[in-house]
């Protein structure tokens, strides 16, 4: 690693980790002190957590500075991969590990991300307590704080999560040479079937404020998905053609030089893309203009030969099949989310990304398999769309993972013969799984997350989002 990038990262995460191991320490002295029954007698004082919030989120405020950094860290760290080999290899060594549960440069964002779960749980702690409850003030106090923090860093935070996804994309592609360039935003991934004169085939689609591109998975040890074809969004007109073509959901997309038609696979996702698609089209149209062809195609690049072409079993077919296998995993970057959008047959985009980073939660869960008598009890992280179980939470990689997009949550029905409280069900075509949350609080928050991954945003939510999205 180059000395200024190494600098660069290292003096902007130390301060600040060092910072949230203190602030988890008070955390947990004061939680101690709250359920010892040595204090009883004293208990009124620290049955409060407010004053704990607030001492610490002023004093993050003097750290704002290092967090500003992130974003550059995150450029540095791209820049340095593309002009070392050694670096890039390193990096992509350590993604193979089971430590590293998601892409590398996502975790540069973390820190950024953990602001706004501090506002969310200071705005679930001011609805809980009544204005007359001694912690109140103290809550209030630290939400304006940390609101003031959030909305400033809020801009900066929207361009690296797409800085970071277009970086992300990039590994996924080959047949494309500049992906990420100034000004272009990434709005929607997802699986369509194209029409040719062979009929319907699959095709992997790519939604951006320029361009759409299409591809398909290449057979490559990689498990790349290889671009075929791209339309430039300006002047491209979009029409439902279900009754000219007579196949169901289908589009008809005409670029000024070339007209494809495709097919969603449910009336929904037709809706997300034409509504994703005609807002990509005026925005086109209302920018400077045609853009010029760019996306050069270059040869595949066989940097990494030795990521298995079984990188494409998905982890959760090892997991059903028995309880131990969760010591099994499949090499997990075959499940990146292209990967999950593939096999669900199904679409994501920047909005869905953005809730899901605003919807993350780790606790204790109850598993229970279909076919299954026990339950399992496990630590589970919820993240990225994706479930991730550790036998403890001092694990320090998970056994396995459950990526949840295209799956259905429910409660389970009487027919079941599950008689427990606090279950929830999440199951994909023949894929069944029930988790068994302790309290009616933790059931409704991992059924408040899971449900932001399992349907898509809601209007509402999606152009309260738009306001706040460059695009």
């Amino acid at each position: 690693m180059p000395e200024a990038l190494k600098s660069l990262i290292f003096s902007n995460f130390e301060p600040l980790h060092k910072f949230h191991t203190n602030f988890l320490k008070e955390i947990e002295q004061r939680l101690a002190l709250w359920e010892g029954r040595s204090n009883a007698h004293i208990r009124g004082d620290y049955q409060r957590i407010g004053d704990v919030m607030l001492k610490n989120i002023q004093a993050m405020k003097q750290l704002a500075t290092h967090l500003w950094k992130h974003g550059e860290a995150l450029e540095a760290l791209e820049t340095s991969i593309k002009s070392s080999r050694r670096l890039e290899n390193l990096c992509r060594d350590f993604e193979l590990q089971k430590v590293c549960y998601l892409p590398l440069n996502t975790f540069l964002l973390r820190p950024l991300h953990r602001l706004m779960h501090y506002k969310q749980v200071l705005e679930r702690l001011c609805k809980h307590h009544p204005p007359s409850h001694a912690d109140f003030r103290d809550c209030r106090a630290a939400l304006a704080e940390i609101t003031e923090m959030v909305a400033q860093l809020h801009g900066t935070m929207i361009k690296m999560e797409n800085f970071q996804k277009l970086h992300e994309l990039k590994k996924d592609l080959i047949g494309i040479d500049n992906l990420v360039i100034p000004g272009r935003e990434f709005i929607r991934l997802g699986s369509l079937s194209k029409l040719s004169g062979k009929g319907l085939q699959q095709r992997m689609f790519f939604l951006f404020n320029d361009v759409l591109l299409y591809t398909s998975r290449g057979l490559t040890a990689s498990n790349q998905f290889k671009v075929h074809g791209q339309l430039p969004l300006y002047g491209m007109t979009i029409e439902e053609s279900e009754d000219e073509w007579g196949v169901p959901h289908c589009l008809t997309l005409r670029g000024q030089r070339q007209s494809i038609i495709v097919a969603a696979s449910s009336r929904s996702e037709m809706e997300k893309w034409v509504e994703d698609i005609q807002m990509a089209i005026d925005l086109a149209e209302k920018s400077s203009g045609p853009t010029p062809e760019f996306l050069a195609s270059s040869p595949p690049d066989n940097k990494s030969p030795d990521e298995a072409a079984v990188a494409d079993q998905e982890s959760e077919d090892d997991l059903s099949a028995s309880r131990t296998s969760l010591e099994r995993q499949a090499p997990h970057r075959g499940n990146t989310m292209v990967h999950v959008c593939w096999h669900r047959n199904t679409s994501v985009s920047m909005v869905d990304f953005s809730v899901a980073v605003e919807n993350q939660l780790s606790g204790n869960l109850l598993r229970k398999f279909k076919n299954s008598n026990g339950w399992q009890k496990l630590w589970v992280v919820f993240t990225n769309f994706c479930l991730f179980f550790y036998k403890s939470h001092q694990d320090n990689h998970p056994l396995a993972s459950l990526p949840l997009l295209g799956y259905s949550l429910t409660i389970p029905s009487e027919s079941e013969d599950i008689h427990k409280d606090y279950v929830f069900k999440l199951h994909f075509k023949s894929h069944v799984y029930y988790f068994r949350a302790e309290s009616e609080y933790t059931f409704e928050r991992w059924m408040e997350v899971i449900r932001s991954a399992t349907s898509s945003a809601s209007r509402a939510h999606i152009l309260s989002h738009k306001d706040s999205h460059v695009y």
